[in-house]
């Protein structure tokens, strides 16, 4: 908290009680000369206890994160919360307005721009202040993702495979208390600059999601997402409620590397797999069309080992280098 941020906040992050206000992000243009981005921000602070923060729509096409943690605000009363909770449900503001998954303001990924820098445009410049004065404060950091315009996932819980083995086993505790269908140790393809990867190498506990996709959500997976931010709540102890019920426990799998599959072509997608599917090795997941080469016969994209479909391409378009399909498996514990 000591790294000065030329991002400015409305309201005391640490007096007692609860307020909502706005981040002030810096935004001189053409059509205002001291603008600002206004980025809402809720803190419930009540009794002795850790801190939680809650960020969604991290990228601006995922919704079920957004959704959730409106409401938690509403509803959490200080005089029944042990510690402080802090809530960013739209952290990318401008590209949810523009239902982008990047900023339109200077088109960078804000998962790609922590922790930040203080001289960056808007989206590091805010990277920079949630990361020096938000993650700062908080025990627990919790980040909200859903597989946006371009993504379908099976709704899930997720972590990360870690070198700390205490962290990494309150972590897994933890996403399994949430109380998603799926909690999952995931294998990501590019971790730089990655809020993530940024709250990991501080030794704290992070979560995130990913709760469905195409640049929608259903009342399922709002759900999900409702009971997984209130349980992780109880089970952190900064709630001494019951936690909600789920239909039926999570059932706990990983990402392999070879689990990916990216499209070598460009043309229209056929899915050939449900998700949450099983798969054997060598089974059709879908197959591209070549609709400007009408004579050409498509082609079939097969698994590259066993499991279930965890993810898969959304848009009927598909371009090279897409991913394609991502594939979980049951058999790794852990």
């Amino acid at each position: 908290m000591s790294e000065e941020s030329r991002v400015s906040c409305t309201i005391d992050l640490d007096a007692p009680g609860k307020r909502a206000g706005y981040l002030n992000v810096p935004w001189s243009r053409n059509d205002s000369a001291w603008g600002a981005i206004r980025i809402p921000i809720h803190v419930i602070c009540g009794g002795d206890g850790p801190t939680v923060l809650f960020t969604g729509a991290n990228h601006g096409d995922e919704y079920e994160g957004p959704i959730a943690l409106l409401k938690l605000a509403r509803r959490l009363d200080p005089t029944r919360v042990r510690g402080r909770v802090i809530v960013l449900p739209t952290m990318n503001h401008p590209a949810v307005q523009a239902g982008t998954r990047v900023s339109p303001i200077d088109g960078v990924n804000m998962n790609r721009s922590f922790p930040g820098r203080r001289d960056g445009t808007q989206t590091p410049m805010l990277a920079h202040y949630v990361y020096h004065h938000l993650v700062a404060r908080a025990d627990v950091v919790v980040d909200l993702h859903s597989g946006g315009k371009t993504l379908d996932f099976v709704p899930s819980v997720v972590m990360h495979e870690l070198d700390d083995k205490d962290l990494m086993e309150r972590t897994r505790a933890a996403i399994l208390a949430m109380g998603a269908p799926l909690a999952l140790v995931l294998k990501e393809l590019d971790t730089a600059g990655m809020l993530d990867s940024a709250v990991e190498e501080l030794g704290k506990l992070f979560v995130t999601t990913e709760l469905g996709g195409g640049g929608s959500t259903t009342p399922e997976r709002v759900a999900i997402a409702d009971r997984a931010v209130h349980n992780l709540l109880c089970h952190l102890r900064v709630l001494d409620e019951a936690p909600s019920a789920a239909p039926g426990p999570s059932r706990f799998a990983r990402t392999p590397e070879d689990g990916f599959v990216v499209s070598d072509d460009a043309g229209l997608f056929e899915p050939l797999v449900e998700l949450g599917a099983p798969v054997e090795t060598g089974q059709p997941l879908g197959r591209v069309h070549f609709f400007e080469e009408i004579d050409r016969e498509p082609r079939t994209y097969t698994a590259p080992r066993g499991g279930f479909l965890y993810c898969r391409h959304f848009p009927g378009l598909i371009k090279r280098g897409d991913c394609l399909a991502v594939l979980g498996d049951y058999g790794h514990q852990g």
